[in-house]
């Protein structure tokens, strides 16, 4: 069962999983699973998935339960009226904040502007060696993205060599060994933990919710980081 976040006659949110895929795609033929179809069959209900999150990113994942409201959503998205906030938990300290203004070229080889907003939420030093130092440092960050490119934050966050954790191929290798060796953990660590929009009939700020997955709760309580230090 798919936990939803939100629901009206015309829209549903839910918290989409860690690997589990938005739609069928011709570059991931390994599963015959989709949040598309799983939705569609819980609620017996066609749904049209409004904007996509990468397979491996967990959070809140908005669908239009009408065609009639998608067109006034996506040019939300296109109008860059809908914030998203992200959690991650990143390689080394990262700045306090900091915007990482950084085209990006997509598959089909177009380069796009692609701007990131970021805030280091908590920082944490750990007795486990890495490399050539005795302990290792991890930072647990909110980001925002400004622009909604293909797998935008991951290749961000490796440009300025703060890779996410768990991140195939853009992270750092060793880094995803040492969790799951140490660990046991192969999850990317990345949550689309809130969304914000107008409702497409009455207008009114929509603010979406989503708790990290399980996974991702034990590597904060691993790490010991939070990302409520800032408020405490």
């Amino acid at each position: 069962m798919l936990e939803t976040l939100y629901q009206d006659a015309d829209l549903i949110a839910i918290n989409k999983p860690h690997g589990l895929l938005v739609h069928r795609s011709p570059i991931a033929t390994n599963t015959d699973t989709y949040a598309v179809q799983e939705l569609r069959n819980q609620i017996n209900q066609h749904v049209y998935p409004v904007h996509r999150l990468d397979r491996k990113t967990s959070g809140v994942l908005l669908f239009a339960l009408n065609k009639e409201v998608i067109t006034n959503l996506m040019k939300q998205f296109e109008d860059h009226t809908v914030s998203k906030t992200y959690w991650s938990i990143l390689r080394g300290y990262s700045d306090d904040e900091g915007t990482i203004d950084y085209a990006l070229t997509n598959d089909k080889g177009k380069t796009q502007e692609a701007i990131t907003h970021y805030k280091t939420l908590d920082r944490t030093e750990i007795p486990v060696p890495f490399g050539k130092h005795a302990t290792s440092r991890y930072s647990l960050v909110e980001a925002k993205p400004e622009t909604g490119r293909m797998h935008q934050l991951r290749k961000h966050f490796a440009h300025i060599l703060h890779p996410i954790i768990g991140d195939r191929p853009h992270g750092c290798n060793k880094q995803n060994k040492l969790f799951l060796e140490k660990w046991n953990m192969s999850t990317m660590l990345l949550h689309a933990q809130q969304l914000e929009f107008n409702h497409p009939i009455n207008n009114e700020r929509i603010s979406v919710n989503a708790e990290p997955s399980d996974e991702f709760k034990r590597m904060l309580a691993t790490l010991k980081l939070s990302p409520y230090k800032e408020s405490a």
